[in-house]
């Protein structure tokens, strides 16, 4: 089976949110299981990451005349392994999706409405037995392989988030062929609502968040057209790769550490006081670790209100993102003010977000929404206690400990906001501040399979799926 998989981000190449890590943990796990995955995504240019490809090639791509001169440079990558970046004259960038200023590039609409026309041409010229879409911008892709194919290929769609939809001018929907009318949205054109009308399967990244979406408070406006979807709507709960986040062979904590030895996490836990500049204050208040995209979703504000309580709880929190400006220099200033409460780090750094989870003793992730998640899972695996809300992916990974002691791996705060956070934060200090209680729900987080195993299967599943349908 070949599958032509079409995002907007893949790690390490080209990485802003989750949904570079789920590509490319899915990517690879597809390919250990022995599927021929051809992988699509923008060449943002050498001034956002100058990709390096073994045994490159580079050739013209005969796409939407709209769109400009579009070429391949096809290779494999040290990490990625093979892949084609795909460039036009308005994609390479030094940011994919922002400015200096935090706002999304004006042209954002022609940028991906070509890359999409890419990859539909790519389809056209090599049929694949399955075409793999990832959120919007690679949505429209469905409407020009209807336009410009006598049969597309079997298609189907990831929702990484319904939070980005890629909403632009109706001007677009002239180029989007006989099936245009289902991607007008108001007086706009909206590249996700149409192609989730198209698609054979849509897959939503976990279970719960596939039932969110049905509903108007979490749809997003396409709850509709979702539940017309009916039995073709499927929640898939993405994996992390255990290869990396891992650490019992983890490179960059300061001792590695097991299910069955857990001492290094101490080492770990004194290594991330000393970064945070606590190594000379009293060791015992519990340290929350946070890594996190600084928007609205994650519910940074959220936790920002919990700074009074630390003191009583005691609890402090290192914080490691990047984002929203106003969010960061809300941080900022909170650390500056809580300098022993508070410590935080901002941008991306990989190897600290490793540190983190590895030195932490509790993970707070108080997200409005989350479609999956990826951190949860990540600190269960470093034995980081996670501090979670009872929304989308969240749900499908985190068993409260209160409320099922013998299965617990974290705990659930009763409601979004700042009260829910605080009582969670609460009852997960009594919980580890009693070591055998502790190490029990370390044991259970650290013990569960997180990997991409069962749900690359189940991707492969669905493929199977809309193939045989077709083939009726």
């Amino acid at each position: 089976m070949r599958v032509l998989f079409a995002a907007a981000e893949l790690a390490p190449i080209a990485r802003v949110g989750g949904m570079a890590e789920a590509a490319a943990g899915l990517v690879r796990a597809l390919r250990d299981a022995g599927i021929d995955v051809d992988v699509v995504i923008p060449d943002y240019g050498p001034e956002y990451i100058d990709v390096v490809l073994e045994n490159e090639q580079t050739t013209e791509l005969t796409s939407a005349w709209w769109a400009g001169p579009t070429r391949v440079r096809s290779g494999v990558h040290p990490v990625a392994g093979p892949v084609k970046l795909i460039q036009t004259s308005a994609m390479a960038r030094p940011d994919p999706y922002v400015d200096a200023s935090g706002e999304g590039w004006s042209d954002n609409d022609r940028r991906f409405m070509g890359f999409a026309a890419a990859v539909a041409s790519l389809a056209r010229d090599n049929p694949p037995d399955v075409v793999h879409l990832n959120d919007w911008h690679t949505a429209p892709a469905v409407a020009f392989m209807d336009d410009w194919m006598a049969q597309r290929p079997p298609t189907v769609l990831t929702i990484h988030t319904l939070g980005y939809q890629g909403i632009c001018g109706r001007q677009w929907l002239q180029h989007l062929g006989p099936d245009a009318f289902r991607f007008a949205w108001h007086d706009a054109t909206n590249p996700l609502a149409g192609a989730i009308e198209l698609v054979d399967r849509v897959i939503a990244v976990s279970p719960n968040y596939a039932e969110e979406i049905l509903s108007p408070e979490a749809g997003m406006g396409l709850d509709g057209r979702l539940n017309d979807r009916g039995p073709d709507l499927v929640g898939i709960r993405n994996g992390i790769d255990v290869s990396r986040w891992d650490p019992a062979i983890d490179p960059t904590i300061a001792a590695t550490f097991t299910v069955a030895d857990r001492s290094g996490k101490d080492t770990c836990r004194q290594a991330l006081l000393e970064e945070a500049g606590w190594a000379d204050q009293d060791p015992k208040p519990l340290i929350a670790g946070v890594v996190t995209r600084l928007v609205e979703q994650k519910g940074v504000d959220l936790l920002l209100d919990t700074v009074r309580y630390l003191p009583g709880l005691p609890l402090r929190v290192a914080i490691l993102g990047s984002g929203a400006a106003d969010l960061a220099a809300n941080l900022h200033r909170a650390a500056e003010a809580h300098p022993d409460l508070i410590w935080f780090h901002e941008g991306y750094d990989e190897a600290l977000a490793h540190r983190i989870f590895a030195g932490s003793d509790l993970f707070l992730m108080p997200s409005r929404f989350e479609p999956c998640g990826l951190a949860q899972m990540q600190a269960m695996a470093y034995g980081s206690i996670p501090v979670v809300t009872d929304v989308g992916g969240l749900r499908d990974t985190v068993i409260d400990a209160d409320r099922d002691t013998r299965r617990g791996t974290g705990f659930v705060a009763g409601s979004v906001d700042g009260a829910g956070l605080v009582d969670a934060m609460h009852r997960a200090v009594r919980a580890v501040s009693k070591t055998g209680r502790r190490k029990a729900i370390q044991k259970r987080g650290m013990s569960s399979d997180w990997s991409w195993v069962e749900p690359a299967a189940t991707h492969i599943d669905v493929y199977q799926a809309v193939i045989d349908r077709r083939s009726r």
